[in-house]
């Protein structure tokens, strides 16, 4: 297994990622190439891990140009075309890599994926997925941001490509529901309704509407909306876990008493912060594309890195694009079958 690292992007620079590198190249049989600056890059993995057998299976690859978070993508594409997320992607379009993680600019990361590895037959348009906690287990939520304009058509191919995706975390026949503002099969916008259509009459799991309130109760494994709302969606969850986390740590040094009952429930609050965790997972997967992608958030930390790494390996060992060409193919069909 050989991943393509992006070690130019994120927030916290070089060191920090390749010490995610390092991690999990400890954990599991996987190779890793840092893309980027050669000497920045070789100076920081001599402090990183200056003695380390580990750091032998970490190679460097250089490119001279780094795409930043202030960058338009498409004009990023044009004028850097040795940025290290361009090379990174290429070097999955070579065969040199299995697959590509990026904490960068997310925008250039999603279009130097469909420049260099291009769509998996079928896909009108990719998309971003991501897990949301809940109740039971994670759920699957696309797209998330990287199309805010969508007909319906391009919601049933997210339903399919999230479906494949959580079948390798244990759902054999993930249940799916579209987002929307009411449990009725009649509430919702065009878009909504139309899609609602497409799902019904497909073979996936579809198990109806889902409002907001219920994305958390954990009753479906696969949630679709348009980017618009996803991206929306993220960002308040992602809020409301740092709001709830202060009110909590604002409430119990208020008294002696609070602080007390905070370290007996200490291990409580550890488990709930680790279950709202953005990092668990590491990071949220480019499906549609011609190869693995997964984005990164840019304040990622090197456990945050390390699960990424681990999450795109576990996508290319269990043939995620193979299961979504597949569930494309198959409804194409019954599409075909039925006019």
């Amino acid at each position: 297994m050989h991943i393509a690292l992006d070690a130019m992007g994120g927030d916290h620079g070089p060191e920090e990622l390749i010490a995610g590198a390092l991690l999990a190249a400890e954990q599991s049989d996987i190779h890793i190439s840092l893309v980027g600056d050669e000497v920045l890059l070789q100076s920081h993995l001599a402090k990183v891990a200056p003695d380390s057998s580990i750091a032998s299976r970490i190679e460097i690859v250089h490119s001279s140009q780094v795409v930043e978070m202030k960058d338009n993508p498409v004009d990023a594409m044009r004028k850097k075309k040795d940025s290290s997320i361009m090379v990174a992607f290429d070097l999955v379009g070579q065969g040199k890599a299995d697959a590509v993680v990026s904490a960068g600019n997310s925008g250039a990361t999603m279009a130097a994926a469909v420049r260099k590895l291009g769509r998996l037959k079928g896909v009108s348009r990719p998309g971003i997925a991501s897990f949301f906690p809940t109740l039971k287990k994670p759920v699957v939520m696309m797209d998330i941001g990287a199309n805010v304009e969508c007909r319906p058509q391009h919601l049933f191919q997210f339903a399919i490509m999230a479906s494949a995706f959580s079948k390798i975390h244990n759902n054999s026949s993930p249940r799916v529901g579209i987002l929307t503002i009411g449990e009725e099969s009649g509430k919702g916008n065009t878009l909504v309704k139309e899609t609602y259509d497409l799902l019904e009459n497909s073979s996936l799991n579809f198990i109806g509407n889902v409002e907001g309130r219920d994305v958390y109760k954990g009753e479906v494994d696969v949630i679709v909306c348009d980017g618009f709302v996803g991206n929306i969606c993220l960002k308040i969850s992602e809020g409301l876990v740092e709001v709830a986390m202060k009110m909590l740590r604002d409430e119990i040094v208020k008294s002696i008493p609070a602080k007390i009952g905070y370290l007996l429930a200490r291990p409580a609050f550890r488990a709930f912060k680790k279950r709202v965790d953005y990092s668990t997972y590491g990071g949220a997967p480019l499906l549609g594309v011609n190869g693995i992608g997964m984005i990164c958030h840019g304040k990622s930390d090197r456990k945050t890195i390390r699960n990424a790494i681990c999450e795109a390996a576990k996508m290319v060992n269990n043939n995620v694009n193979q299961e979504i060409s597949r569930g494309i193919a198959v409804e194409s069909a019954t599409a075909q079958s039925e006019e």
